[in-house]
């Protein structure tokens, strides 16, 4: 079904708008000013300011050198193929060089009039300003995107549960299959959520909204883990009692794994872990050695995994009370 998107709606009012502001203020080339708009408008408020300021200064710039080389040169179209070749390379040495097309526009009006004048200058800078305050009027709505940012951390948070189930299930019996389709979905989600909580970082430009993008920095660093951790568990045979009390512990971190920082619990008990390990009867074989050592590298690198999570200091609690009740402590 074809949905028509908010950016789509406010592109369409504030073109229409600035359009018809210009032509009720009398400015000429009024249509110039829902091209500004419509440039302006983008997908954060923080990209929006840049765009107004990025093409207001371009713009300027266009201005000064439209002067320069058509008083100087003449009013000729060799003129702007001399003028482009200096002006270009000027926006990018600038910064601003996502103000070529609008300050182009604005070097065809004065080259179309033929020789430059005030009131010349004045009716282009009105037809500026009047598209660049349009369109940040027009963004100044963003709608929230907190409810998908919510639904991305628990995707992926049962993804990770999912992982440490099979991963118990596999310390059990080597025989366990598993096609691994977790892993590719869990790297797609994150990078999603991680874009997703980038853009409403980019949203808030009086406060400082940073929690999300933080938390899927942080399970970012922890599936680098959990992708290490699976390279390490085919070592590990299923006939060495330690891997049967690592599955009960990789159980319980899997009915665990949740937004809040509780980290530090799971860490007492893999230490405790590592002493019952420690307590039991040294290796006999190699193969038994070779177990043991991937044993105690398994267990780094949980630990580490939960250590990285002990430094987050949580999200606040999500608005689904099922999946709370599912997954809190």
């Amino acid at each position: 079904m074809y949905r028509i998107g908010y950016r789509t709606i406010k592109s369409a009012v504030g073109m229409a708008s600035a359009i018809m502001i210009a032509q009720w203020i009398g400015f000429d080339n009024f249509a110039s000013a829902g091209i500004i708009t419509l440039l302006c408008i983008q997908r954060t408020k923080k990209k929006s300011l840049w765009a107004a300021w990025s093409r207001f200064l371009a713009c300027l710039i266009a201005i000064a050198f439209s002067f320069v080389f058509f008083e100087m040169i003449g009013y000729h179209a060799v003129t702007i193929g001399l003028l482009l070749l200096f002006f270009i390379p000027t926006l990018v040495t600038v910064g601003v060089k996502e103000g070529v097309i609008t300050s182009s526009v604005i070097i065809l009006h004065i080259f179309s009039a033929g020789e430059m004048t005030m009131d010349l200058v004045f009716n282009e800078l009105g037809i500026i300003t009047i598209g660049i305050i349009v369109a940040l009027i027009m963004n100044l709505y963003m709608p929230s995107v907190e409810r998908e940012l919510y639904t991305f951390q628990r995707q992926i948070e049962e993804k990770f549960a999912g992982i440490f189930h099979e991963i118990a299930l596999y310390l059990r019996d080597q025989n366990h299959l598993w096609d691994g389709k977790e892993i590719i979905e869990t790297e797609k989600l994150l990078k999603e959520g991680k874009a997703l909580a980038f853009r409403n970082v980019e949203n808030h430009l009086l406060r400082d909204d940073t929690l999300f993008y933080h938390y899927f920095v942080m399970r970012e660093k922890q599936f680098e883990i959990i992708e290490r951790i699976l390279g390490i568990v085919t070592s590990i045979s299923y006939q060495v009692k330690a891997a049967h009390v690592l599955a009960d512990f990789m159980d319980i971190l899997s009915e665990r794994v949740h937004p809040g920082n509780t980290a530090f619990v799971h860490l007492h008990k893999l230490y405790d872990l590592k002493k019952e390990i420690d307590q039991m009867g040294l290796p006999k074989t190699t193969e038994e050695f070779e177990a043991r050592a991937a044993l105690f590298q398994f267990i780094k690198e949980i630990e580490q995994y939960l250590v990285i999570k002990s430094s987050f200091k949580g999200l606040k609690a999500d608005n689904n009370k099922e999946y709370r009740k599912k997954r809190s402590l």
